[in-house]
């Protein structure tokens, strides 16, 4: 005889569809992503899901929203350490604990969402990251007489430093999680540590050596005749300027008369 299934909750329910769905989100993404295999997996039928959810984007809404809470409060308890240092530790370290310990949720953080979709997602607590980051950065740079407006760019430059090396840890994980972290703070933490206060580049702005042999004449192409002055040559030119302007006439036609000029699957969901 079967097993007799436990009728759940309501919000037991609704538990586990937001459950399943993470898992299928995180393998297949939003738009591969059916209610039909969502509902298959938890064993109930699709209005239950819709019941709960309304449909595929207010479920995939409801689990990205749990993923965005939790990785955001992870790291911003980082910033209530007392220095600066400490700060980048805790933050690196938490967020790469995020990733081990909810690998599905980053997932779904990082793969595709719906279109229009900005709010709730992993661009919004990179952002938000970023704001807290400035501000740390913004008094530290006024501490050390820099230019206070670079801090929100140097908080982006953190922040998107970070979040591309846990994307990449997260398909290799020959390294430990401490190591990583020790990593990134050496070379962000360093970084930072030794800024200049009025950076410059060391290149750029100078001419490079192929533009400096070019303006010298060195770079000019042998094949290229040398010049000849006007009124020396008009004579022995006369001729074959005509003649070139009857050749260029005759080559504009034949390309004006040869231009020419060349001049959208929705998938329809249960509806309710």
């Amino acid at each position: 005889m079967a097993a007799k299934r436990v009728r759940m909750t309501s919000q037991e329910r609704r538990e586990q569809l937001i459950g399943v769905a993470r898992s299928v989100f995180a393998a297949k993404g939003y738009q591969a992503t059916a209610i039909e295999e969502i509902a298959e997996r938890a064993e109930v039928s699709k209005p239950i899901v819709y019941q709960h959810f309304g449909g595929k984007e207010g479920l995939y809404a409801v689990v990205v929203d749990r993923e965005v809470q939790r990785l955001t409060g992870s790291i911003v308890s980082a910033f209530d350490a007392p220095t600066p240092r400490l700060i980048a530790e805790y933050g690196a370290d938490a967020f790469l604990r995020y990733i081990e310990e909810h690998e599905e949720g980053f997932r779904v953080l990082i793969r595709d969402a719906p279109v229009g979709m900005t709010s709730g997602s992993f661009a919004s607590v990179l952002s938000d990251v970023a704001v807290r980051a400035e501000r740390t950065l913004a008094e530290e740079f006024e501490r050390r007489g820099f230019d206070v407006s670079a801090a929100p760019m140097y908080g982006l430059m953190l922040v998107g430093a970070v979040a591309l090396v846990g994307e990449w840890w997260l398909e290799h994980r020959s390294l430990p999680r401490e190591q990583v972290a020790a990593h990134v703070v050496n070379l962000l933490y360093n970084g930072l540590h030794d800024l200049e206060a009025q950076p410059t580049t060391r290149s750029l702005g100078r001419r490079r050596p192929s533009e400096a042999a070019d303006t010298d004449g060195a770079g000019v192409d042998a094949s290229t005749p040398p010049e000849t002055p006007i009124g020396d040559a008009a004579a022995a030119t006369a001729d074959t300027d005509n003649d070139a302007d009857t050749a260029d006439t005759a080559g504009t036609d034949a390309a004006d008369a040869a231009d020419t000029a060349d001049t959208a699957d929705t998938d329809q969901e249960y509806p309710g």
